[in-house]
């Protein structure tokens, strides 16, 4: 998770600094010596633990916002934090019955992702977010076109791991019960087992190579299936919870509109997460100014990878202000991660 050599803390204050942050996540107020005191059970007095806080400003770890008194952490102060996580909070009987109920109602792709990004959102009170598995490596499983009338066809593409979609023809010209079969067993015939990534090739001489009188059906067809190829190539992600941003006791940046408006056009998100490195447990950070986009100086994206046989290792996760529950968030993260594998490879 980016660790980074912040050198030698001595351990009464990686303690002080861990009360610190877990208080300011809590309360998110400034922290001071004598809360610390009355609430943590040091058994050394107001002074010492000031003088411990006044070894962390040194270090750059903790800072006096405006004129106050207490302290709350830097985005070096929760990296230390964070890196030094002994424990992550495992999670309650509840929340983990909520992600396999969400887990276990979903059918196709779409749905198992939907399920997963509100499940990680109402787990977080966080914007959560899931990036679609690359098609890279899919293949077509089957085309199915279902006759609607005389003239118009439902043609439904099928991907190897399983996402349906589906498209409504209208072919200009009456197709008998038997063209409709002949159109799928040669459209079937052309491109199952095929690449996404060649399906395109395929496509550009169906309609010629199709008898004459179906050329036209032929046409419109390959045209609606090219639209889903593209669809299924297309990079995507899901969001939720995005309301959540305003409901914290402080708004995590001061232009708030400007994030949400970054984050409905999906753009800037799309590619921070694609970017997002990923340490050996899957597991991905960015505090505050560790990232570089302005925009989420003052917040923090947190990520886990996950698989779906047949594509491209991708990744869920939140974002949400730099005061956010490090602890319960990496455990809900990973754990819904871990169920989206499984689903997925079920």
């Amino acid at each position: 998770m980016n660790n980074q050599n912040n050198g030698e803390i001595p351990s009464r204050s990686l303690e002080v600094l861990r009360a610190i942050v877990n208080d300011y996540i809590e309360t998110s107020e400034p922290v001071g010596s004598k809360t610390l005191v009355e609430r943590h059970g040091f058994e050394v007095s107001a002074a010492t633990i000031r003088n411990e806080m006044a070894f962390l400003e040194d270090e750059k770890l903790i800072v006096a916002p405006h004129t106050s008194s207490g302290r709350v952490p830097t985005d070096k102060g929760y990296r230390l934090f964070v890196d030094r996580l002994n424990d992550v909070k495992r999670l309650s009987s509840a929340e983990r019955l909520a992600i396999e109920t969400f887990m276990g109602e979903s059918a196709d792709l779409d749905e198992v992702l939907s399920g997963a990004v509100q499940t990680l959102a109402q787990l977080t009170n966080q914007v959560a977010m899931v990036q679609y598995p690359s098609l890279g490596r899919a293949k077509i499983k089957a085309i199915e076109l279902v006759s609607i009338n005389e003239t118009r066809t439902l043609v439904v593409l099928v991907s190897d791991n399983d996402r349906v979609q589906q498209h409504m023809v209208n072919a200009h010209q009456v197709l008998s019960i038997d063209d409709v079969a002949d159109l799928r067993a040669r459209f079937n015939t052309a491109l199952v087992q095929q690449p996404f990534s060649q399906a395109a090739t395929k496509l550009k001489s169906f309609a010629a190579s199709s008898p004459t009188h179906l050329r036209g059906a032929a046409a419109a067809v390959a045209e609606a299936v090219q639209l889903m190829v593209d669809a299924n190539r297309q990079e995507k992600i899901l969001l939720a919870g995005t309301a959540n941003l305003a409901r914290h006791g402080q708004a995590p940046v001061a232009n708030l509109g400007e994030l949400l408006d970054a984050l409905e056009q999906q753009v800037v998100m799309m590619r921070l997460i694609a970017e997002m490195k990923t340490d050996q447990g899957g597991l991905g950070l960015l505090i505050g100014k560790e990232n570089d986009l302005e925009l989420l100086s003052q917040t923090s994206v947190l990520v886990s990878s996950y698989e779906k046989p047949g594509s491209e290792v991708a990744k869920l996760g939140v974002l949400g202000p730099t005061r956010m529950d490090y602890a319960h968030h990496i455990s809900a993260v990973r754990a819904v991660a871990s169920y989206l594998t499984k689903t997925l490879g079920a």
